[in-house]
């Protein structure tokens, strides 16, 4: 059952517009699994086999190739929400159902395809497939810097008038890619919060971004940072601007996993995000590509982390 804490209440209080279907489904995802009720989340998204293909994305553990595989990790490790594309929640759609918050990813890319100055991503399903899987929430990528942004924002605003009109909640994956942007400058700091702030400007109701370097990508922005300074030392301070970007923190944001890393630094990220006032972590290939016994290990320390037992 969800816990709806004070903390929830809170939260759900800066949505001021949404209808109850919709911070309902919040509520949903903000009391599930052992972090309910606490204002922190770690989701497992599961979105990779289109973005970087089968093998690249599950042959380090062969189990992860069963869409039932990703259910079940993280109904077991006690998540806020499982997010995925159409065929993988399809296919545990009624074994699965009621049992974990579930998020439509509705856009996907792939790695055959040639788009380095204009990134852009095909709407592969609909807000009534979400419905229709009794999912929580759907999920859209944008690629600020794209010379396809414009139309990305359109097609956005499009899918976030649908999900609220139907009382679902809306996930942005908002990130720097494409244009002018150097790659150092994907996850400059300037470029992150900038990013996040325009996926709550969108209307989104849970922003995810990469978590931010400290370097300055905009020459322009370097000045206002020069004459205004902020704390950018350690990746808390960093967390905290990027959360700050964020309505002043009164959106959720949860930052992405990335590429597969050791284990101590998955878990001094999550400390990071957890000073800096971040909601929390969206972890894929960090677990999925691990056998299921470590990745469960892993997903425990996460959650002891957010809870501030470690």
């Amino acid at each position: 059952m969800s816990k709806i804490t004070k903390k929830v209440k809170d939260i759900l209080s800066h949505y001021e517009s949404d209808n109850p279907g919709t911070k309902t489904n919040l509520a949903r995802i903000l009391g599930a699994g052992r972090l309910g009720g606490t204002g922190k989340l770690i989701i497992l998204p599961v979105d990779q086999g289109f973005e970087h293909g089968p093998a690249r994305s599950f042959a380090p553990n062969p189990a992860a190739y069963d869409p039932h595989y990703h259910f079940q990790i993280a109904i077991d490790a006690g998540l806020s929400a499982y997010a995925s594309v159409l065929g993988m929640l399809e296919a545990g759609a009624d074994t699965f159902a009621g049992q974990i918050p579930t998020i439509l990813k509705v856009n996907s890319s792939n790695s055959l395809s040639r788009a380095k100055e204009a990134p852009d991503q095909a709407v592969t399903a609909t807000v009534q497939d979400a419905i229709r899987l009794g999912c929580s929430a759907i999920g859209f990528t944008m690629y600020p810097g794209s010379d396809q942004m414009f139309d990305q924002m359109e097609e956005l605003r499009e899918l976030t008038a649908e999900a609220k009109a139907c009382g679902l909640a809306v996930v942005v994956w908002s990130y720097p890619r494409g244009g002018n942007l150097s790659k150092e400058g994907e996850l400059a700091l300037d470029v992150g919060a900038y990013a996040a702030h325009m996926a709550a400007l969108t209307g989104a109701h849970i922003i995810k971004v990469k978590l931010p370097s400290d370097f300055i990508e905009q020459g322009e922005a370097k000045k206002v940072y020069d004459k205004h300074p902020v704390p950018t030392a350690t990746l808390a301070d960093r967390v905290r601007h990027v959360t700050q970007a964020c309505f002043n923190g009164k959106r959720i944001v949860v930052f992405s996993g990335g590429a597969a890393k050791s284990e101590d630094s998955v878990y001094d990220d999550a400390r990071a995000i957890r000073d800096g006032g971040g909601n929390g972590s969206i972890i894929g290939r960090n677990t999925f590509q691990r056998s299921r016994e470590d990745a469960l290990a892993m997903l425990d320390k996460l959650v002891r982390i957010y809870k501030g037992q470690e």
